[in-house]
């Protein structure tokens, strides 16, 4: 099975920023690795909480939707800041040949990692030879 990315363009316009918060959304970085018994997906979302961040796979489309949870305080003024205050959304899609009953999903220090395990169809099968 190949997984193919999907491009999702940034919704954010210049002229209106106030939507750029609320819209906007950044393909986030990501591995991905094959084996045998299936893929390992890890995703880098730095700022998002457990809470804001959604994985569903529907039609052979995998989703991670991440919402950062940080809010610059009124009374700050900002100099510099070194990451965008879009979200993240990252699409990928596939054969179907994931057993989503047995997707096992963990968030720790802004990397979510996905275990997508293989049906047992998709696997590889030894042929006994009479």
């Amino acid at each position: 099975m190949t997984f193919l990315q999907s491009i999702v363009p940034s919704l954010a316009r210049p002229a209106q920023p106030a939507k750029v918060e609320t819209d906007a959304r950044v393909r986030p970085a990501f591995n991905l690795r094959e084996d045998e018994h299936g893929y390992s997906l890890t995703v880098f979302l730095p700022g998002v909480p457990k809470e804001n961040l959604e994985v569903t796979d529907h039609d052979g489309l995998l989703t991670v939707t991440g919402r950062r949870a940080w809010a610059q305080p009124k009374e700050w003024t900002a100099l510099y800041r070194e990451t965008s205050r879009a979200h993240f959304e990252l699409v990928l899609r596939h054969e179907g040949d994931i057993d989503l009953e047995k997707i096992n999903a963990e968030l720790k220090d802004g990397r979510l990692h996905l275990l997508l395990p293989k049906a047992e169809a998709a696997r590889p099968r030894k042929i006994a030879i009479n």
